[in-house]
């Protein structure tokens, strides 16, 4: 019989690329991860690994019982759900994981609905980059978590989870206002501009970087900020331009001007798969997308 919590091991190292760190998000010694694995090839009669020097990668058969240990793995998911529904009553830890902007404009209201609905639940949120999402829903350390990625950039699904659509905006350049009119061409036209961009490692970054590579430049980066109204504030004090989605933009300082772009962020709500019937999963889900409706409704 083989066992699920090495079957887990083995699908980090088909995710994350590596023993370490595999040992990494598990708080394991890279030798103990690699001695689990063992036991799994022993379990499963053949070899899963190859190793070359200090690298390893799947074996056909590796990758095949991989493909196999994410649905177990969904499975069990879907059998804890199933068995939650069964219980009278909303309880627990529900963890929820969103990047800035969305903790600071849809979860509140989503957190209060939750709250005043089921009060047995004991709600947590983390604020992370949407990069750091699949490993915390993995690693257990998250129930559900709010993504983006960027049309002109989209992200590869993770095997391991599931998600639904949330929202999906425009993306703005964002630029002084005392700046001329950009023209025909946004990005184009701010080729010689400084550049406020996010930290490395965020997906925001990576984006604002695409986007100029694309039309022909690498841009002259002077600020780096994560928060979109620090961006925004310093756009509005002339410090470069940025490049702002529209959840961000609702209501930029005096001094900006914010010009659409043909560039779409797209927003999802995701957990593990098998997890979407779990009712403290489905009350967050409902929450959020009711908050994101009350978000964006026209005021009368």
């Amino acid at each position: 019989m083989l066992d699920v919590r090495r079957l887990r091991l083995l699908c980090d190292l088909a995710q994350l690329g590596t023993i370490a760190a595999v040992a990494k998000s598990h708080t394991y010694t890279p030798s103990a991860v690699s001695q689990q694995l063992s036991v799994l090839e022993r379990e499963a009669g053949v070899p899963l690994l190859e190793r070359t020097g200090r690298r390893v990668t799947l074996t056909p058969a590796g990758v095949v019982l991989v493909r196999h240990a994410e649905s177990v793995l969904a499975a069990l998911e879907g059998a804890s759900s199933a068995l939650a529904t069964a219980r009278s009553g909303l309880s627990g830890p529900l963890r929820i994981g969103a990047f800035p902007t969305a903790v600071r404009t849809l979860l509140p209201t989503a957190l209060v609905a939750l709250g005043r609905d089921h009060p047995a639940l004991d709600l947590m949120v983390t604020e992370l980059d949407p990069v750091a999402v699949p490993e915390a829903l993995r690693e257990r350390r998250l129930d559900v978590a709010l993504v983006h990625d960027y049309d002109v950039m989209p992200v590869e699904a993770d095997p391991a989870l599931d998600a639904v659509p949330l929202l999906d905006e425009t993306v703005f350049l964002a630029v002084p206002a005392s700046d001329p009119e950009p023209g025909d061409d946004p990005i184009g036209s701010v080729r010689a501009a400084a550049w406020i961009v996010g930290s490395p490692g965020t997906a925001c970054r990576a984006v604002a970087l695409q986007v100029c590579r694309t039309a022909g430049f690498t841009p002259r980066v002077r600020h780096h900020a994560d928060d979109f109204a620090a961006v925004l504030a310093l756009v509005a004090a002339g410090q470069g331009v940025s490049i702002v989605p529209q959840l961000a933009a609702a209501q930029p300082p005096a001094g900006v001007r914010l010009i659409p772009l043909a560039i779409r962020r797209r927003t999802r709500i995701t957990y593990r798969q098998g997890a979407a019937i779990h009712p403290a999963v489905a009350a967050c889900v409902t929450a959020i997308r009711a908050a994101t409706d009350a978000y964006l409704e026209p005021p009368q």
